[in-house]
């Protein structure tokens, strides 16, 4: 934006990173669908490789289009530097990966996204690396799973498929009495709702898929960092190279420079476009999300099918309180899950269903269902599942903007066809 004086949520979602005067007068970034960047002269392209400029070069470093992506990231989260990413695990795998070295271990909450789950308890351990888990609502539990070889805390901000919210503020003072950045996945809750970074997150990561996009048509991650950390600790030695070069961004700098660039996780610029687009109407979709999710969970907890209702947005929610005052009254998301008898019912009810979606995915503008213990977690060990809250009865859905009579008007019949 031009005139920085405009710092309204919905205006920076819109407004932030345009620059028609570049684009012949268009006011959407252009799709610069590039392999590679013209430079007119040898300097030109030793600058850019030095780090001298911020030209692009190569598009798997870096492409105009992903960087509109990133400012209106940036501005929206309030972070001081951003890349986009293929996918939301891309922006995972990369954050911790840049953190780590053989031996090390990390302190996460045990309600994860269950791709997430599986790269921290499985994958990693191949590489000798330890992630202990603990309630992230457990304060104590926190502080007790931190040792001399913790690198970093991870949570979500609002937990899949448990719903709980754990307190950023009181985790970001744990994590940096010991001399740690805190990471939070911000995906379920995006900066409309919640911005962590203002609450003592360090590092920010969203799956730009969901919410971010709204409209299902592109995957994408993202990784947002402060800038304020204090990398050259000599708990993090290891980052005196990107302390030297990038300063208070280093951890950007490495997990760009060691990570995205040489796993190759680019994210394509056609996707950043679209979810550029998206974002426009971010505001308007979350708070949409969320008056029709509470209204959902409000129905539903009143229906005798439906043996428990689980919604930070509920007053009985272990986590309402926490969501409330970290959400600032804004709202409580567009997720929620409730329990109906059995597999069967479950199943039973998703057949029924007529208007809403039955699919692997969540924040669309369309609503969608799915049963995570037959689908995404099918592989996983069934006592495994319990303790990750993913039960047999459990029914995720993914609350989209349509009329809210006929997302009630759809549950409701597909309750009518499946009895108590």
């Amino acid at each position: 934006m031009k005139n920085n004086l405009f710092k309204g949520f919905d205006t920076l979602a819109i407004h932030c990173g345009l620059t028609p005067e570049k684009w012949q007068g268009a006011t959407l970034p252009p799709i610069f669908q590039t392999a590679a960047n013209y430079h007119p002269t040898a300097e030109s392209l030793n600058d850019a490789f030095a780090g001298r400029t911020s030209e692009h070069i190569y598009g798997r470093l870096s492409n105009p289009t992903n960087r509109v992506l990133e400012e209106k990231l940036c501005a929206l989260e309030g972070g001081k530097g951003a890349v986009v990413m293929a996918s939301g695990m891309a922006a995972v795998a990369n954050s911790c990966m840049a953190l780590l070295r053989a031996g090390d271990e990390f302190v996460a909450g045990n309600s994860l996204f269950m791709s997430t789950y599986v790269l921290f308890a499985n994958i990693f351990k191949k590489y000798n690396l330890t992630c202990r888990m603990v309630e992230p609502t457990d304060l104590d539990a926190v502080r007790a799973a931190i040792n001399q070889k913790t690198r970093f805390l991870y949570i979500e901000t609002i937990g899949n498929p448990k719903m709980d919210v754990p307190d950023i503020e009181a985790l970001a003072k744990i994590a940096h009495e010991n001399g740690l950045p805190l990471i939070v996945d911000n995906t379920l809750a995006t900066p409309c709702l919640c911005r962590p970074l203002e609450l003592g997150a360090d590092v920010v990561l969203h799956s730009t898929t969901k919410y971010l996009s709204g409209h299902g048509c592109a995957t994408g991650g993202a990784v947002v960092d402060a800038g304020r950390f204090d990398w050259a600790s000599s708990r993090f030695a290891d980052f005196a190279p990107f302390v030297d070069r990038k300063g208070p961004l280093a951890f950007l700098d490495r997990v760009w420079r060691e990570h995205h660039i040489n796993f190759g996780t680019t994210q394509a610029p056609f996707h950043s476009y679209l979810t550029a687009l998206g974002m426009d109407t971010l505001g308007l979709r979350v708070r949409k999300h969320s008056e029709n999710a509470l209204a959902v969970a409000r129905f539903l907890a009143e229906r005798p099918e439906v043996k428990w209702v689980n919604y930070p947005g509920l007053e009985k929610s272990p986590s309402h309180d926490t969501a409330k005052k970290q959400f600032d009254g804004k709202g409580f998301g567009g997720l929620l899950t409730f329990g109906l008898a059995n597999k069967e019912k479950c199943f039973a009810f998703i057949d029924n269903l007529k208007l809403i979606t039955h699919l692997a995915n969540l924040g669309d503008c369309k609503t969608l269902v799915i049963h995570p213990s037959s689908s995404q977690y099918l592989a996983f060990a069934e006592n495994l599942k319990l303790d990750l809250g993913v039960l047999p009865e459990l029914i995720r859905l993914s609350v989209g903007i349509e009329d809210i009579e006929d997302i009630i008007a759809d549950s409701d019949q597909a309750l009518n066809t499946i009895g108590h």
